[in-house]
């Protein structure tokens, strides 16, 4: 999982440098395999202001553009069909290197002042591919608007991301907030979330909006109605933090629900809601000859151990796994159903298995959701597409949770923490740590008697036992803390 950091310092300020953290983390059980500089390339090349574009004397297809650039002011001849007065764009200077944007892969050229047509081009207004962001070379890219020019490019959109294995057992880590709780509990600094939309207010939807056919594998579903709203790129903000973890933008509603499942770890979808037969939604076993095509273009045979969600008469997405073409977002969507569920890991892995196509979505499902993140993700994707889409209004909310999961209690002798560590703790040394955790420690009592009594909370599926307790303990202070001896005791003669 690509992690970049200005993101995961909107949730938790650790105050380390980057090889720091990414240490403290790996010594924790959070393996960072690779620390990524994106614009460390990128000398010489600023953000520009195009005052001016004019036509070139000799070109049809090129133009000139005035660019400031601080103290300077630049002429730089361009194709670019997207350009436009008023722009904050990347300006390239002599001397700066750049990719290759017409060769394949990344050839790095030197950028040297020329003439072209007969205009001398002082500099270069630069694509998304020449700055090694993404493939995108058909235009430049467009700054915000409060970009200044001047600045250096690397410190407007410079970041670094760092690069975890989340392995089968740390699925509370396969998101941004995730990793800012490990951070933030190993540093004893406080963790922020994202605000969200109250959806305590919503508008209830018909009775019949989300129907639950299959319980047993869908053991909770959110359904957000949206109306009103409008297809279009998302904000670059919002595209380049998607490009640095490792997803390709697609459009404004694809978008959040990917940059959701980036931040809280829970996969969302949204369907077209012109499209549903009935205007319902329905989670049932695939029924026996069902096909169903596929986002990806490809048509699947259903079995009867695979869950769908359906409208009133035919699947339109593989629950856990991948939306259906015949619901999918287009540029005329204008009303969505966004889901938000928990989906069993069991049912989801053997159905990403049968099929041969594993997703982003499949991949955490098939560890174990805690189904207490689906309202949430849900409040949070539902901001972000009203703020993305002015006049967009909710309209219908359904929360199918029959059975809520609650946090658990848990309690172990005090004692017992030294036995399995061979190391003696503090009585509120170990509470500190439970605390940083959030696992609401309590300490009964005092000396060989003393009981321990956490409350875990439900994102932690993973503590079970009264011996995952003390494993937390033990990295949370620090693994290379421990005594190197071997355990001691009688063997039998």
């Amino acid at each position: 999982m690509k992690v970049p950091l200005r993101w995961l310092n909107e949730f938790v300020d650790t105050g380390l440098p980057v090889a720091d953290l990414a240490h403290h983390l790996t010594m924790a059980g959070l393996e960072a395999e690779k620390i990524t500089i994106i614009g460390d390339s990128w000398d010489k090349i600023y953000v520009g202001h195009v005052a001016a574009v004019a036509p070139h004397p000799d070109a049809d297809r090129l133009v000139l553009a005035t660019v400031d650039a601080g103290d300077q002011r630049l002429t730089v001849v361009t194709g670019a069909p997207n350009i436009a007065r008023g722009q904050m764009v990347p300006l390239a200077l002599a001397g700066a290197r750049l990719i290759d944007g017409h060769s394949e892969g990344q050839v790095y050229r030197t950028l040297k002042p020329s003439a072209i047509r007969g205009v001398r081009s002082e500099g270069m207004v630069c694509s998304e591919k020449e700055l090694g962001l993404s493939e995108v070379h058909e235009g430049i890219m467009v700054l915000e608007a409060d970009a200044p020019p001047g600045m250096p490019l690397v410190d407007w959109l410079g970041d670094t991301v760092i690069e975890f294995e989340i392995t089968p057992n740390l699925v509370h880590d396969f998101s941004i907030l995730g990793i800012a709780r490990e951070a933030g509990a190993l540093t004893d600094r406080p963790v922020s979330t994202p605000p969200l939309y109250d959806l305590g207010n919503a508008p209830a939807g018909p009775a019949d909006l989300v129907t639950v056919e299959a319980a047993d594998l869908c053991p909770r579903y959110v359904a957000v109605a949206i109306d009103d709203v409008h297809i279009e790129p998302s904000p670059a903000w919002m595209q380049r933090r998607l490009l640095a973890a490792g997803v390709r933008p697609i459009n404004s509603i694809v978008d959040v629900t990917n940059y959701v499942m980036l931040e809280y770890g829970q996969p969302l979808h949204a369907f077209d809601a012109g499209t549903l037969d009935g205007g319902r939604i329905v989670v049932r076993r695939a029924r026996p000859g069902e096909t169903l095509e596929t986002l990806d273009h490809q048509v699947r045979q259903l079995d009867n151990e695979m869950l769908v969600i359906a409208d009133a008469q035919n699947p339109v997405g593989l629950a856990g796994v991948i939306g259906g073409l015949n619901s999918e977002i287009h540029d005329r969507t204008r009303r969505i159903v966004l889901e938000s569920a928990n989906f069993d890991m069991k049912t989801t892995r053997r159905t990403a298995r049968e099929l041969r196509l594993r997703t982003d979505a499949s991949a955490r499902f098939e560890r174990g959701l805690d189904p207490n993140l689906a309202r949430d993700a849900a409040a949070r994707a539902t901001l972000l597409i009203l703020q993305l889409a002015p006049g967009a209004s909710v309209t219908a909310f359904a929360d199918i949770y029959p059975n809520p999961v609650t946090p658990r209690p848990l309690s172990l002798p005090f004692a017992e923490i030294e036995r399995l560590l061979g190391v003696r703790y503090e009585p509120e040394q170990v509470r500190d740590v439970l605390r940083r955790l959030t696992f609401s420690p309590q300490i009964d009592g005092e000396g060989e008697g003393a009981t321990l009594r956490v409350v875990v909370p439900t994102w932690r599926s993973d503590v079970t036992l009264a011996a995952d307790i003390v494993e937390e303990v033990a990295r949370v202070i620090g693994y290379e803390t421990l005594p190197e001896r071997l355990p001691t005791g009688q063997t039998a003669p």
